[in-house]
């Protein structure tokens, strides 16, 4: 939570991948402490959804079709978050994805490239395009989001999900301490198992969450609002001298 009360009113975030999962658990939360939230997802529907839920609370809400893939339409949500609440305050990285999660040896140009486009590209995309602004406006927040496969390096099934992550983890460090002096933080959140739609998504083995469950002490799935509050945390203005780290949030697993 912020150190000062209604920190967040008025200031602005922007979420990538905000349709599901954690980044619609995000701008539901930030829309709660009562930021504006740009709600932006490749899939329209989905972020026009969680917008409408949003102004249904009496929050101001904008949502934006835009794929992380594409650096036209990141810079071109950037400009429309600017457009319509004047200043965008915090970045929420939140778009990824392992895509299909095979062996290394069936990992081919076309997964590998899906891969760094949608995880590495998307982060990279969105900080390039938002970076100027903050330092324009004197200063702002970046959390992206590494994972656990980071450290662990993915083998026998997401080492290209893995490789794109520790790109992740490293460019996150690099920007923090580069924009450090311009008051620009920049931090990464590295999540364990969460009870989302990822997995299906990434065409997991069918018992790859149960696995994934084994290895983490206390035997749950984390809940995509137990990040998000992490996130608020991480952007709020009592955690100023945070920068250039990422906070595992994992159950105590993830570590083997």
């Amino acid at each position: 939570m912020p150190k000062t009360p209604d920190y967040f009113v008025g200031k602005t975030i922007v979420i990538t991948g905000a349709g599901g999962g954690i980044g619609r658990a995000a701008a539901l939360i930030f829309a709660r402490e009562g930021a504006n939230v740009v709600v932006t997802d490749i899939d329209g529907d989905a972020a026009r959804r969680v917008a409408e839920t949003i102004q249904q609370s009496g929050r101001q809400a904008l949502a934006v079709q835009a794929d992380v893939t594409s650096r036209a339409q990141i810079d071109a949500a950037i400009a429309s978050a600017i457009g319509r609440f004047g200043r965008v305050n915090f970045l929420f990285n939140s778009a990824g994805a392992a895509v299909n999660r095979v062996k290394f040896l069936e990992i081919d140009d076309a997964l590998l490239n899906k891969t760094m486009a949608i995880n590495l590209h998307g982060t990279f995309y969105g900080m390039q395009a938002v970076i100027p602004h903050m330092i324009e406006q004197g200063g702002g927040v970046i959390v992206n989001v590494c994972s656990m496969t980071a450290r662990r390096g993915g083998p026998g099934a997401s080492i290209h999900y893995a490789a794109a992550k520790g790109a992740i983890d490293s460019m996150t460090l690099g920007v923090a301490r580069e924009f450090a002096d311009r008051n620009i933080r920049c931090l990464s959140v590295s999540p364990g198992p969460i009870n989302t739609n990822f997995q299906a998504a990434s065409n997991s083995p069918p018992d790859f969450l149960a696995r994934a469950v084994a290895d983490v002490p206390m035997k749950r799935l984390g809940e995509p609002e137990e990040i998000a509050e992490l996130v608020l945390f991480m952007c709020s203005d009592a955690c100023e001298y945070m920068t250039a780290n990422t906070v595992y949030v994992n159950g105590g697993g993830g570590f083997r």
